[in-house]
This record gives structure tokens, sequence and C-alpha cells, in this order.
């Protein structure tokens, strides 16, 4: 890459910004000129002695060259149809003028006849090559335009440019007869080829580069030559091979160039194909733009998340750390100070608020252990079949218990079975009772429910409580989100309590969401799949 980029860097001083460049004339191309010229010469030439013969007796059938001079303007273009006419005007006048078998002419009619013939078919000839012109640029236009619209639609499909950019560069060497097409982007000093039509292949040392230079306005582009080989260093490939290059770059940026490598023998990009490569550079170059401002956006807001999901943690973390480690710190103090003399009872109650609030602080922890196996995809739930109804009436016996302060109605129908992991299942429906008798209100009723709908077992936790507004209930399941405006006395938290139970639901199979409950306030549902019976044998 150190020597693609030696050979091609430009020197201003040793820039050559030539005019733009004739098309050189292929050999082949002329021979082809010249056998149909001298073909549709002797045809009409036959015919013309013919018609003049006395057989026929015509005085002056030289206007039958005029359809050798259409027919190779037609075939072969304006040059060659005039090349025709002057031929065909020099072959009656030798062949058919008196005297014959020289370019003298006795009679002054003839030379009227002669120039008049001249004239028209130098016209004819003109006009017939400049309309088979005009069809060949529709044509091209017709390709180039088909060509553009395939790389349009080949950079709006793919989901980057790194996976467009193999079935551009085929389109490229197809619609301009380059030999091979590579686009490099730039790197720092350097270049890296992100597709190749020759993949693997080395990269050519050319003893001619040609840089595709934009003209201000709607001027055409043209080619000019750069500073090629370096001292000491020889070319990889033939005299015959030259490398032509069109620059990305947008809004004033570089960004790369597309490469190709073409053989003399097809002569200098043409109009079209110049035209064809300068747009799908800038095609190129916009895409790449729009991709690299897509990238450094999403960058930006995953840091802008990720610093405000660390804030929204810390400042969870340390405010509801606080209060337990305080009443822990508190109350061991009081129980290791020698000048308090504590009854039994009294020490008993001290213990069970050090106990409660370690676990607590226990169940803060854990919330946030289980946060970061969701968020870091290391949730790997054991599947089993279970009795939805047999673990739901566990937890909510558990939790009932240890409250103490109310009954949790429960209403579960004869349930099927369902797939789920037991230690997933017994956190989800526990930090939905939890989120109810924290949020509810002491005298609110909640209530569980299970039924069965197409195939899935829908278990929801309701409360009469004051609930939430409308608009908070899409964002309950994002984390760190508390609902503004809690009632008094209800206990805080991390906010994170339902953002674990989508995970874990999700882990499962499931889905969860939250919507008004029939008792006033809040109900949480959410669904897991039905363990399917067994065919019958």
């Amino acid at each position: 890459m150190t020597a693609l980029l030696d050979q091609l860097s430009v020197v201003p001083a040793r820039m050559r910004a030539s005019a733009p460049r004739v098309i050189n004339a292929d050999p082949r191309a002329i021979l082809r000129a010249a056998a149909t010229s001298l073909l549709a010469l002797a045809l009409s030439t036959a015919g013309v002695t013919f018609l003049e013969s006395p057989a026929v007796g015509i005085a002056d059938a030289s206007p039958l060259y005029l359809v050798a001079v259409v027919a190779v303007g037609v075939l072969h273009g304006t040059r060659a149809a005039l090349a025709t006419a002057l031929a065909a005007f020099a072959t009656y006048d030798v062949l058919f003028t008196e005297p014959r078998l020289n370019f003298i002419v006795a009679d002054p009619r003839e030379w009227l006849d002669l120039l008049l013939l001249l004239f028209v078919a130098l016209v004819i000839g003109r006009l017939a090559a400049r309309e088979t012109e005009r069809a060949r640029e529709a044509t091209g236009r017709a390709r180039e335009s088909e060509a553009l619209f395939a790389i349009s639609r080949t950079l709006a499909t793919n989901a980057s440019i790194a996976e467009a950019a193999p079935l551009i560069v085929q389109r490229l060497a197809a619609e301009t007869r380059m030999a091979r097409v590579w686009i490099a982007l730039a790197i720092g000093t350097g270049e890296s080829i992100i597709a190749d039509t020759m993949p693997g292949a080395p990269v050519p040392v050319a003893a001619s580069v040609w840089s595709l230079m934009r003209a201000p306005a709607d001027r055409p582009a043209r080619w000019v030559a750069v500073h090629a080989v370096r001292p000491g260093v020889r070319p990889a490939i033939g005299p015959d091979l030259a490398v032509w290059g069109a620059p990305m770059s947008a809004g004033g940026v570089s960004l790369g160039t597309v490469w190709g490598l073409r053989g003399r023998s097809f002569g200098d990009p043409s109009r079209e194909e110049t035209r064809l490569l300068s747009l799908a550079a800038d095609q190129l170059a916009l895409a790449l733009r729009r991709e690299q401002l897509s990238t450094e956006a999403t960058k930006a807001e995953i840091a802008r998340q990720s610093d405000a999901l660390k804030s929204a943690l810390l400042d969870s973390v340390s405010h509801d750390l606080r209060t337990p480690l305080s009443s822990i710190r508190a109350t061991a103090g009081s129980l290791m100070d020698p000048a308090v003399d504590w009854p039994a009872p009294e020490r008993f109650a001290a213990g069970r608020a050090i106990d409660s609030e370690a676990q607590r602080l226990s169940a803060l922890v854990q919330n946030v252990l289980d946060l970061s196996r969701i968020e870091g995809g290391a949730l790997h739930p054991d599947l089993e079949v279970l009795d939805p109804r047999e673990l739901a009436e566990l937890v909510v016996a558990r939790l009932g218990a240890l409250d103490g302060t109310r009954e949790i109605t429960v209403e579960l129908a004869d349930l099927p079975p369902i797939r789920a992991d037991a230690v997933l299942f017994d956190t989800v429906l526990g930090n939905l009772l939890e989120n109810a008798l924290r949020h509810a209100g002491p005298d609110a009723p909640i209530r569980v429910g299970g039924v069965t709908r197409d195939g899935w077992v829908e278990l929801s936790v309701e409360d009469g409580g004051p609930g939430v507004p409308e608009e908070t209930l899409p964002r309950l399941f994002g984390k760190f989100y508390r609902v503004p405006g809690r009632p008094p006395g209800s206990r805080t938290g991390l906010g994170i309590g339902l953002s674990i139970v989508q995970g874990f639901v999700e882990a499962m199979g499931g889905r969860v969401w939250a919507e008004r409950s029939s008792l006033g306030g809040l109900a949480v549902r959410l669904e897991l799949p039905v363990v399917p019976e067994p065919p019958d044998r």
C-alpha cells in the first residue's frame, strides 16, 4: 500500500493538468470502418457501372454513392462518413467522368454535378452520423441512468457500505470496461480496500496514473495525470495498462477513491464512463459520510445513555443504601454501648431490625446483579415444566407472612403446566408483589390472578392503590424509572424492579405489560407459554 501511495502522491509542481483528453483511436475500429467504407464504395461502384451501362442507359447514377455514405455514417460515425463522401467523389470523378482514369474534368457541367454530389454526400453523411450518435448517446444515457439507479438501490437496500461495495465495483467494472475496480477508504495517511473485483490481488503499480478532477459549476470533469512511479520503483504492470481514480469527498472531507485498471486499447474513459465514475464516487461519498455521522451519533447516544445510567445507578444506590446502612450502624452502635442496659425484648427487636435492614440491602444488591446479568447477556434460564399455580401460591404465602399487615387475594384457575425457570419465576412474581405492597398503600387490596388464553398462561398482580398516570404506563419498565408524585409514606427503591421483571419474563419466552386495574390501581400482567400436550398414541 505504501508503494501505491507514493506512486499516486500528487506533487503540485509536477502535476500536468491536461486539457480534456481526446479518446485514443482504436486501430481495430479504424480497420472496421475502412473495411465497411471500401465494401460500400465497391458495391456502389458496381451499381453505378450497371446503371450507366448501355443496357440500362442512365446518364448519371452518382446518387447511388449516397447510400454508401449513409450506411457508413450510421455504422461508424461522422468521420467515417465524411471520408467515404470524399472517396465517393474521387471514385466517381476518376471512373465515370470524362476523361476517365484521371482527375481532369472536361465538361463544366460535370464539375457542378461532382461538387453537388460531394456537398450532398457530406451533408447526408454528417446528418446520418449525427442521428446515429444521438441514438447511441441516448442509449448510453439510459445505461448510465440504469447503472446509477442500481448503485443507489444497492446503497439503499444494504445495511452498510461494506455490504454494498462489492456489488458496486462489479457494476462499475461492467459499465466502464475496466479490467479491475476497487474502492479504497482513506485512513490517516493510508488507504484500506473495502471492495475489489479481484480480491486479494496486489495493488497495481502503474507507470500511468490519472485522477478525476471536478470542474466548478456544470463543466464536465477531466482526467489529470498525477505524479506516477517514484524514482527507483519499477511499474508492476505493463505500459498497455493505466490506473484511473475518482476521488470520493463530501463536505470538503476526503473519504477515499474509486480506482480502476484499464487497458489502453479501450482508450481513455468516454464522457459517459467518466460521468458514471464521477457520480458513483459522489454517491459513495455521501453514503460513507452518512454512515460515519450515524456511527458517531450512535456512539454519542450510547455514551450519553451510559453516563445517564451510571449517574442514575450511583444516585439510586447512594440513596437507597444509605438508609439501611445508617439504621444498621445506629442500632449496632447502641447495642455495643456498655452504658446502656438493654432488656431482652428490646435487644431482640434491635437484632430483628438489623436483620431486616440487612435483608433489604441484600435485595438491593441482588437486583443490581440481576440487572447486570440482563444487560450483559449472561442470563441463561433453566427451563423446565412447572405448575404455575403452585409456584404463585408459595410466593404469595411467603410475602404475605413477611408483610403481616394485609391479606393478598389469590384467584388462580386450574392452570396448565408452563415451561419456565423456577428461580426466575419466583423473582418475577416476588418483585411484582413487593412493588404492590410498597406503593399501593396500607389499606389497598392486592389480588393475584391467573387464567389461560390461546396457549398462554396469563398471571396478573393488581392493587387498589392510587395507580400511576396513564402516560407513565409505557415507561414503567425502564431502568431506574420512578413514578413522580409517589404517595406519602411509600417506600422508595432503585427503580429497576420492573426492568428485572421484563428481562426475566422475556428470557423465558413470555411478555409483560402494565395497565389500569379493575381495583382502581395498577395491574401488571405477564404471559408464559403453555407446555403443549403430547400427541395421542
